[in-house]
């Protein structure tokens, strides 16, 4: 049963481990003394088996953040958090992976993961994540947002006045972007023709400075913009 104020997270990690592999440190310090240790009101419900985890939010767990281990039993790549975002699109996940590809991470965002920690982070970046994400923002690590050309002066600018170049109803768009939505399924949630999500998507880009969701997605994380601050009702006070 929730206690009131309390943030209930879902930790989804494999429990097998090859023998002579040596842990890394987030793991080695354990996920959930990490979580249990953050000055957090936190209560951890723990599943090794994705389809446990299925099954209890179908059987009505209610929960603030999913911690996903991408190398979930019995599946591959990114089905995992395909599967997990499918099931359960409304319930934030921060992925956790041994992989630091950065195409991997941006696999992820353009996925709809809030947030990405490789397994080598050390707890207290494990934190800054967890803090970062309940909080409302977008969690890249410091290696994936350091990889390619740093921002232009022009994306810059760009960023500090993104709220006077957005409306309302395209901070919508941009949520349903940040949260991996389709266009399709971004148009039924707003009752929008997809031909008019498509031309806010373009704006969007276009006031950005970037050239895709995903880029998009990087630009706010780099700028500080958190889904709070998108879904301010009033203009004035986003960004």
């Amino acid at each position: 049963m929730a206690v009131a104020g309390e943030t209930r997270l879902l930790t989804c990690r494999a429990t097998h481990e090859h023998p002579r592999r040596r842990r890394p440190p987030l793991y080695r310090s354990g996920v959930v003394y990490t979580l249990q240790n953050t000055g957090m009101d936190v209560h951890v419900i723990e599943c090794s088996v994705l389809e446990t985890a299925f099954q209890r939010m179908d059987d009505g767990l209610a929960v603030d953040l999913t911690i996903l281990d991408l190398q979930m039993p019995g599946y591959h790549g990114l089905d995992s958090l395909r599967a997990m975002r499918g099931r359960r699109p409304e319930v934030p996940v921060l992925v956790l992976s041994g992989n630091e590809d950065p195409a991997i991470v941006r696999e992820c965002i353009d996925l709809g993961a809030y947030g990405f920690v490789p397994k080598s982070a050390p707890s207290d970046q494990f934190h800054a994540a967890l803090s970062l994400v309940l909080s409302g923002g977008v969690y890249l690590p410091p290696t994936s947002l350091s990889v390619g050309m740093p921002a232009t002066r022009a994306q810059q600018d760009a960023w500090s006045r993104l709220g006077a170049h957005l409306t309302e109803r395209q901070r919508q768009v941009l949520l349903g972007i940040v949260q991996g939505k389709p266009n399709k399924v971004i148009a039924r949630d707003l009752g929008l023709s997809d031909t008019t999500v498509k031309s806010h998507v373009a704006h969007i880009l276009d006031a950005l400075v970037v050239s895709n969701r995903t880029e998009a997605v990087y630009a706010l994380a780099r700028a500080g913009v958190s889904i709070r601050d998108l879904q301010a009702s009033s203009p004035d006070s986003v960004f």
